[in-house]
C-alpha cells in the first residue's frame, strides 16, 4: 500500500534552457550496450582489474569483464542493491535499498549499517569510500521505500540524510532535511564530500578539511535534470548521472496547492509523471564548472542512474532495463 502523501509547497527555480534540449552540443559517443542476466543494474563500479561490478533487482551482485562477454554472480544481498563502491582493500561496498549498507568480503555478505540511533535506514542509496575506509552514504528518504520513490519527489518534505560510517564502526549523521539524498562523491584530495539531492536539482559539498570544515555550500544549483548517482573519475572530475531532464508537470505541481499532488499520487503509476527515455551524464570540476555534457536518445539503454569513468571510458548503469553501457570520451 502506498504511504499517504503529506505535500509541502515548494516553488522550484525556473528550469534552465538546457533542460529543454534532448541532445548535447558535443554529440554523445555511440554507447556500447552490454546485456546482463538481470534487471535494473542501477550503479556501476570498477575494481582494480577494470572489471565492472553492478547489482540487479533480485539481489545478485554481478562482475562483468570490460567488454561484457564474461559475467559472473559473486554474491546475493537478499535485498535490492543500488550504489556500488570498492574499498581500498578490494572488498565491495553495497548500498542496499532494503537491507542498508553492506560489505561483500570473500563472497560473503555482512551488514555494516542497517539503523542509526535505533531508526532503520529506509532507503540506502549511494556511497563514497575514503582512503582510510570511512564511508559517506545517503539514506534517501525516511518516509518512502524504493518502491514508492516518486512519492518522495511529489511530497517534497525533505527527509533524506547524509551519513558517515567511521572505520571504528561509529555512525555519524552529517546532514538531515535533504530532498531525496542520492549520489555521493569525494573530492580528489578528500577535502570535501559532494552529495546530490534529486528532488532539489542540486549538488552540495560538505567541507571535511580546512577552515570551512563541517560547513556546507552549494556546488551546483538548478540542474537541468534529476541528479542520481555521482562518482569521482580517474580524470579528477565529478561525474553526474542525470536520470531524466526536468519534468515541467512536476515543477508546476510543486508550487501549487498540495491537494493536486495528492490526486496525482492516487493515480495509477502509468498516469504519473515519467522520466524521459534518454542517456545523459555531466562531468564537473571541483568548483562545479561543467567540463563534459553528453546527452542523447536512449533505445536499448536509457534512464542513466549510475556513472563511472576510468582512463577515458565512461560506464553507465540504469534502474531500468537489462543492460549496462559504456562509451569512450572523444579525443
Amino acid at each position: 500500500m502506498k504511504p499517504a502523501l503529506r505535500p509541502v509547497v515548494w516553488k522550484p527555480p525556473v528550469a534552465p534552457d538546457r533542460a529543454r534540449r534532448m541532445t548535447s552540443e558535443t554529440p554523445l559517443p555511440p554507447p556500447r550496450v552490454m546485456p546482463i542476466p538481470g534487471h535494473g543494474p542501477e550503479d556501476v563500479a570498477l575494481d582494480a582489474d577494470g572489471t565492472v561490478i553492478t547489482g540487479v533487482d533480485d539481489g545478485r551482485i554481478l562482475r562483468l569483464s570490460p567488454d561484457g562477454r564474461d559475467i559472473r554472480t559473486i554474491a546475493d544481498t537478499g535485498g535490492r542493491p543500488l550504489g556500488i563502491e570498492v574499498f581500498p582493500d578490494g572488498r565491495i561496498l553495497v548500498c542496499d535499498a532494503e537491507r542498508g549498507l553492506l560489505v561483500i568480503d570473500a563472497d560473503r555478505v555482512h551488514t555494516l549499517v542497517d539503523q542509526v540511533d535505533g531508526e532503520p535506514v529506509k532507503l540506502c542509496n549511494n556511497a563514497a569510500v575514503a582512503a582510510d575506509g570511512t564511508v559517506y552514504f545517503t539514506d534517501s528518504s525516511r518516509r518512502f521505500s524504493l518502491q514508492h520513490w516518486m512519492g518522495d519527489l511529489l511530497e517534497h518534505s525533505g527527509t533524506g540524510r547524509l551519513l558517515c560510517r567511521h572505520p571504528d564502526g561509529a555512525v555519524e549523521v552529517l546532514r538531515t532535511g535533504l530532498q531525496f539524498a542520492n549520489g555521493v562523491a569525494l573530492a580528489p584530495d578528500e577535502s570535501f564530500v559532494a552529495y546530490a539531492e534529486t528532488g532539489a536539482y542540486r549538488l552540495t559539498r560538505r567541507w571535511l578539511t580546512g577552515p570551512k570544515a563541517g560547513t556546507d555550500e552549494v556546488l551546483m544549483d538548478n540542474l537541468p535534470g534529476f541528479p542520481d548517482n555521482i562518482s569521482l573519475g580517474s580524470d579528477g572530475l565529478i561525474w553526474i548521472a542525470l536520470a531524466s531532464s526536468r519534468n515541467p508537470t512536476l515543477d508546476a505541481l510543486l508550487g501549487r496547492p498540495p491537494v493536486l499532488r495528492k490526486v496525482v499520487w492516487a493515480l495509477p503509476k502509468a498516469l504519473q509523471p515519467k522520466p524521459r527515455r534518454l542517456i545523459w551524464v555531466l562531468a564537473v570540476d571541483a568548483d562545479g564548472r561543467v567540463v563534459h555534457d553528453f546527452q542523447g536518445p536512449g533505445t536499448e539503454f536509457y534512464e542513466t542512474t549510475g556513472v563511472r569513468e576510468r582512463a577515458g571510458t565512461v560506464y553507465l548503469g540504469s534502474l531500468v532495463g537489462r543492460t549496462v553501457a559504456a562509451f569512450d570520451l572523444p579525443l
